[in-house]
């Protein structure tokens, strides 16, 4: 399989390392992935134009030599004592490479994308630069680390690099030159994702002016067909129906009012605090969601809409583009599902019963989905952190609601 380093450093990058990144930069998981996302690739794409300029491939390699420790200390750099280290130690590092002006271009438009501000976007691109640097020399390996293989490994990702930055980002460094060494890769995903939005929109517009013109063009056979109707057989068929009713009402009407069951009765009976859930619907059909109430809230409803929208989301991911666009919604739903499962402990036995009754039988949908959706190339390197957290949300529910008296 040919390499692809946003993908590699972004599977690197484990939900608990996201976790320990945003606890020290005081930010919220969302806005932590967000950036990470547009960092990423952008802080590769700034190596790429270093290591295109006279010399640039040995500085770099150099300065990648001197972060041969870092992926293996990341999680005590992080969540140690004193984690500025990390980004002062990073924030160095990319001045000298990069020139304090481009420093500060990126960690504006990472701070502006993510909306984090230029303050803490520099402090993220100074955590994240060193780690970057970490998986180019792990890739490469020590034994062949030189100028010529590391402007060989970016030369060769442009286009991967291009495509993993997250749609409207590359403007926010338009006239910095940071995107350069891209060979205007970027600006071909832009207007190949740009395209296919036209195409999409054009052609609901024919769709929409051939279903008009189909819907007059039966108008007028319609209005043709009645024009050339006769006359007689406007009184013939209402005579025709009135016969048919009295042969009905005379004839079969008692033996099939007779035969008649009375209409199913189906109950919907809100799961409260000591009530056990019943389905009474006849004929049976598919379960509504149990109403599970707690403080007013029914988080049945919350549990089910937000497993169904995650279901749908995860369904129309079929590429990298696609994959951007659902990645709010799965944070959505992670955070939505992080919610329930912090109200779990309130709940009575039955009402457990009813939770890991809606849970279960999804996860083994929605997992065969995050398997389907993560095997599209590309996809990995924007979706996986928030997946493998929402996989550890849904366990975490599952086990936690199938829990009776708590933990």
């Amino acid at each position: 399989m040919a390499t692809n380093l946003v993908s590699l450093i972004m599977q690197f990058l484990t939900p608990d390392i996201i976790a320990r990144i945003a606890a020290t930069l005081g930010l919220g998981r969302t806005e932590t992935q967000t950036g990470i996302s547009a960092a990423v690739p952008a802080l590769l794409a700034a190596f790429s134009g270093v290591a295109d300029k006279p010399g640039g491939s040995q500085i770099l390699t150099d300065a990648i030599k001197n972060q041969s420790g870092v992926l293996d200390n990341i999680m005590s750099m992080v969540g140690g004592g004193s984690p500025s280290s990390l980004v002062d130690r990073g924030s160095h590092l990319l001045s000298s490479l990069l020139g304090s002006q481009d420093q500060s271009a990126l960690a504006s438009a990472v701070g502006k994308f993510a909306g984090i501000g230029q303050s803490t976007g520099s402090s993220l691109i100074g955590m994240l630069g060193p780690v970057v640097m970490g998986i180019i020399g792990k890739q490469i390996g020590s034994r062949s680390l030189d100028a010529g293989s590391v402007s060989g490994l970016l030369a060769s990702q442009k286009e991967q690099i291009a495509q993993a930055l997250p749609q409207g980002f590359a403007k926010l460094l338009g006239g910095t030159g940071i995107l350069d060494s891209l060979d205007g890769a970027a600006e071909t995903a832009a207007a190949a994702a740009s395209q296919a939005g036209r195409a999409a929109n054009a052609a609901a517009v024919q769709a929409g002016q051939y279903a008009s013109r189909s819907a007059g063009y039966a108008g007028q056979q319609a209005r043709a067909a009645a024009s050339a109707t006769p006359n007689w057989i406007y009184w013939v068929i209402p005579a025709l129906v009135i016969a048919g009713l009295l042969y009905y009402l005379l004839g079969r009407g008692t033996e099939q009012v007779a035969q008649t069951p009375p209409p199913p009765v189906t109950q919907n009976k809100q799961v409260t605090e000591g009530a056990a859930p019943r389905d009474q619907a006849t004929p049976r059909m598919a379960p509504a969601t149990p109403s599970i109430m707690v403080g007013g809230v029914d988080i049945g409803k919350q549990l089910g809409d937000n497993l169904g929208n995650l279901r749908t989301s995860l369904s129309g991911i079929t590429d990298v583009d696609s994959a951007k666009a659902a990645l709010p919604k799965l944070q959505e739903a992670t955070t939505a599902i992080d919610k329930v499962n912090g109200m779990v402990p309130q709940l009575s036995a039955e009402q457990r019963q009813s939770v890991s009754g809606l849970i279960t039988p999804a996860m083994a949908a929605i997992n065969q989905l995050f398997d389907k959706v993560l095997a599209i190339p590309g996809v990995g390197a924007v979706l996986k952190p928030t997946v493998d957290n929402l996989k550890v949300k849904l366990a975490d529910l599952s086990e936690h609601s199938s829990t009776v008296g708590g933990r």
